[in-house]
This record gives structure tokens, C-alpha cells and sequence, in this order.
């Protein structure tokens, strides 16, 4: 979102982790992972830093927490390799779990990050950004 709210510029690491109050070594993961993705563009050096990957109103939120949370599973019994329980084979409860992990995508799927940023004047007050920058589309 940070990115989202300064899309005029590069933002640093350490800018994030400041106003964000993160530590820099997990956002490093995080910015990594997001970076793969595509959602992040990096760039090294002196004047580097980050900025999105592709327009806000194109970045899905179910999209990325699909990408980032999708591959973990919710609980053992949804790792099929490394399930060890032994009621799987009579639990209702994946089956419900599961069902809400859909429900919980199918409703991030209509959000953009764009509309989670722009004319958020608190969250621009927080970041202490600009009021609303153009995205591009």
C-alpha cells in the first residue's frame, strides 16, 4: 500500500519499515517475494528503491494473497504430503475450513489496491503522502 500512496517515486526499505513500524529484515522477505511476483519492481543502488510492478488498479488483493498465502497450508490436514493426522479421513472440519478459505478469496477478489489507497485520506495522513497520485491504468 505504501508503494500504492508514493506512486510518483521510488520508496525505500527502511522508509516502509519506518512508517510501518516493520522489521527491515522481514519486509526484505516480504518486498523479495512480492518482487518475484511482479507485484514489486526493485531497483539497486544509490538511488534505488521500489516502486509497484504494475498499475494499483490492476493488482487484485485476492490475487495476492493468493500468490503469497496460497501455496501455505492452513492447517496439517490441507498439507497432503506432510499430513500426519490421523482423523482425515473422518473430519468435517477441512471440509469447512476450506470452504471458508474460498469464502475469504471470493471476497478480496472484487478489491483493487487502488481502491484500498486512493482518496484514503487517513491512510495518506499516515504515510504522510500525497492526497491521491495518478495511477496509471
Amino acid at each position: 500500500m505504501y508503494c500504492a500512496a508514493n506512486s510518483d517515486r521510488l520508496v525505500t526499505k527502511s522508509e516502509i519499515a519506518e512508517r510501518c513500524n516493520i522489521s527491515e529484515n522481514h519486509l526484505a522477505q516480504v518486498i523479495n517475494q512480492l518482487a518475484q511476483l511482479g507485484y514489486l519492481r526493485t531497483q539497486r543502488g544509490r538511488n534505488g528503491g521500489m516502486s509497484l510492478g504494475r498499475p494499483a488498479g490492476k493488482i487484485g488483493i485476492g490475487d495476492v494473497f493468493r500468490d503469497v498465502e496460497g501455496t501455505v497450508p492452513m492447517v496439517e490436514c490441507f498439507a497432503d504430503a506432510d499430513n500426519t493426522c490421523p482423523l482425515v479421513s473422518a473430519c468435517r472440519l477441512r471440509v469447512a475450513l476450506a470452504d471458508a478459505a474460498q469464502a475469504f478469496y471470493r471476497s478480496l477478489d472484487g478489491i483493487t489496491l487502488e481502491a484500498l489507497v486512493c482518496d484514503n485520506d487517513e491512510l495518506f495522513a499516515l504515510f504522510q503522502a500525497a492526497p491521491c497520485p495518478q495511477y496509471g491504468r
